[in-house]
């Protein structure tokens, strides 16, 4: 016998009342519109999840019983749904809720797949016909920008302590994963997709999995229809120029060939890759009387060598890398111990360059990771040793706050005083190679981290200022002691080297400062007309102008440079936000539709703010496909231990080198 006192204080019997039927509708209606919105979203909540449990239970009764950590993931499905279940036409809606019952569901795997597939049939809304949001390389005309992105970077006004930033929402909000970001300086922190140490992956949805492996074969494509290009027309030559179809030498050494086997290794392409390997073995030719830069021979050919021998212990590329590496040890032969810039292969002899007696800073101090890998393989430290005292020399020499001009004599080993200071053309990589040596002796040689917190102290001093009026981070350059609002697209790799040190203990805030720098090498790109950076831009720091960014007609230019996208492959590995690959993937559907030849190839582009006439260049860079789109495909990589951060260091060709241990 049920009771309940009604208004009028008479205690009604209602199993003895004829007609308690209707009345125990009525008093239980009136019951249900007493109850608040959060309260009839519970109670439905929890009649879903005991018809469910019902359901599975009678269908496997014989051979699974709810364990105690199931029945309490179930009971969290339930207590999560805090919003009413959508209208039937209400698409995102029902998107947002699938994705919360992806969530939820992804934790039950483990203990159960059959009941993981239950799940997905009986209670996902929409069910079990609900078609998934398609994503294809095809290219998209309604795209996000990044500035109507949502989980972006983080920017911190000038005098406001990190603690006390707050959200400044702005404009309408689109419903993805955080609160809207605006482009004016205001960002909201974002909240990093939870990390699965087991076998290197990280926890997505079936969708979004999908969606990557979508865009990881789009890549894929690329670099085929780049290869065929180059195989076709330039095969065993440094460059592919897909225009005239036909080659350029530069050092006779089958540039993009060599720098494209850990790529296609990456890949998993087999045939492409043996066709390259055989060529190494029989038509690569090191003995050759012809003069190189050592730099770019250093980082494109040895460092190519070195990553394929590490990657496939294939003896072939190991004993190609040491006698390239004799080779080039005779460009250290100098009075002072700085390298030459040029050396002969054939005679091994090392000379100034032609231009005047001093070599680039960069060019003498990011050759190291190389060296030292070799001396690693063949135990001889004849090769690390004069890598290591170039660092020497440089570092004892006076510098204010860690930042070195640009060039340096061979002769003397003498900076050149009052060179330009910059993070661009001649000094980037010296940068990068102090944290990434240290990296690389498994952080056990500490100079060159000491040398490298240093250095980006002075950086942030000198170097780092804000544009006007979006309040855009940049890196900007002394000329004389003056400060210039320039930036070279060169200095975006600065964003995963802040994020690298960050990540293996060194100062916590290069992250933030990372986001906020990537966020606007991404804004390089998208405030342009064809969606591709200019080589070279300047900031706006005066108030009034309403564009942040000014582009030179004669830098308006891309030479399919990796920079950007190489630090969007690190910012996501290293904090599992997908705003990074979906700029990234934008970022590659621009390249796709100005510098794709459908003849064959990839082409640079003169000007970037065209679209009617972006001026092919006829020449496709070898890093395009040694840097460009393996980052692209490692950033689409959902399995973390695919050439692990930590266990793998990239040199400044994107050439991975084993961590020591």
């Amino acid at each position: 016998m049920v009771s309940r006192t009604m208004s009028d204080s008479v205690l009604v019997n209602i199993g003895d009342d004829p007609s308690a039927k209707q009345r125990r509708k009525r008093v239980s209606w009136r019951m249900w519109n007493q109850l608040t919105r959060l309260q009839k979203n519970v109670v439905l909540a929890v009649v879903v999840v005991m018809v469910m449990g019902g359901v599975v239970y009678s269908s496997n009764t014989s051979n699974w019983l709810y364990s105690d950590q199931t029945t309490s993931m179930l009971v969290t499905l339930a207590s999560d749904i805090r919003t009413p279940f959508p209208k039937r036409n209400d698409e995102s809606a029902v998107v947002g809720l699938r994705e919360q019952y992806e969530r939820k569901i992804g934790l039950l795997q483990e203990e159960n797949s059959d009941l993981k597939a239950q799940l997905r049939r009986r209670t996902l809304p929409g069910g079990a016909n609900r078609k998934e949001m398609k994503t294809d390389h095809v290219v998209q005309k309604d795209v996000v920008r990044p500035d109507r992105m949502l989980d972006g970077p983080l920017t911190r006004h000038k005098g406001e302590k990190m603690e006390d930033r707050q959200e400044r929402p702005e404009g309408k909000s689109v419903k993805m994963r955080q609160e809207k970001k605006s482009d004016q300086g205001s960002r909201v922190e974002e909240k990093p997709l939870e990390q699965e140490t087991r076998k290197g992956k990280h926890a997505v949805d079936a969708a979004r999995l999908k969606q990557s492996e979508n865009r990881k074969q789009a890549v894929v494509d690329a670099f085929r229809h780049a290869w065929k290009a180059y195989r076709t027309f330039a095969w065993g030559k440094d460059e592919l120029m897909p225009i005239s179809k036909s080659s350029n030498r530069w050092f006779g050494l089958g540039l993009t060939l060599v720098d494209s086997l850990d790529t296609m290794w990456i890949m998993n392409l087999k045939e492409e890759f043996q066709d390259a390997r055989d060529w190494v073995e029989h038509s690569l030719d090191l003995n050759q009387h012809t003069d190189v830069n050592l730099f770019e021979c250093t980082i494109r050919v040895l460092g190519g060598l070195l990553s394929a021998y590490h990657l496939t212990q294939d003896d072939l590329f190991k004993t190609k890398a040491i006698d390239l590496a004799d080779r080039l040890l005779g460009g250290f032969n100098s009075p002072s111990g700085i390298p030459y810039s040029d050396v002969n292969l054939q005679t091994r002899s090392g000379h100034p360059p032609r231009w005047g007696p001093d070599s680039s800073v960069s060019e003498a101090t990011t050759i190291q990771l190389e060296f030292r890998d070799v001396a690693k393989i063949t135990g001889d430290t004849k090769y690390q040793k004069p890598a290591d005292r170039v660092i020497d020399i440089v570092h004892d020499q006076p510098v204010e706050d860690g930042l070195l001009p640009i060039f340096i004599n061979a002769q003397t080993g003498h900076l050149r005083q009052g060179a330009t200071i910059t993070l661009g053309a001649r000094g980037d990589s010296y940068y990068e190679y102090l944290l990434k040596q240290w990296i690389q002796s498994g952080k056990t040689e500490s100079k060159f981290r000491d040398r490298y917190v240093t250095s980006m102290d002075g950086v942030q001093r000198r170097l780092l200022q804000r544009s006007k009026p979006s309040n855009l981070l940049f890196v900007g350059e002394l000329k004389n002691g003056r400060f210039s609002p320039k930036m070279d697209h060169l200095v975006c790799f600065l964003a995963g080297t802040l994020a690298l040190g960050a990540h293996n203990g060194l100062n916590a805030s290069h992250m933030d400062q990372a986001k906020e720098l990537l966020h606007t090498c991404v804004q390089m790109y998208f405030r342009m007309e064809t969606g591709l950076s200019p080589e070279i831009v300047y900031f706006n720091q005066a108030t009034g102008n309403s564009e942040d960014i000014i582009v030179k007609p004669a830098d308006a230019h891309n030479l399919l440079r990796p920079e950007t996208v190489e630090s969007l492959f690190i910012l996501y590995r290293l904090t599992g936000n997908s705003t990074y690959q979906e700029w990234g993937w934008q970022i590659f559907q621009s390249f796709e539709k100005y510098t794709r030849i459908e003849e064959g190839g990839y082409s640079s582009i003169s000007n970037v703010r065209s679209i009617e006439n972006p001026g092919l260049r006829n020449k496709m860079e070898s890093f395009f496909l040694g840097e460009t789109l393996k980052y692209f495909y490692l950033l689409f990589e959902e399995d973390f231990s695919v050439i692990s951060l930590d266990k793998f260091v990239f040199n400044t060709e994107a050439h991975p080198l084993p961590i020591w241990t």
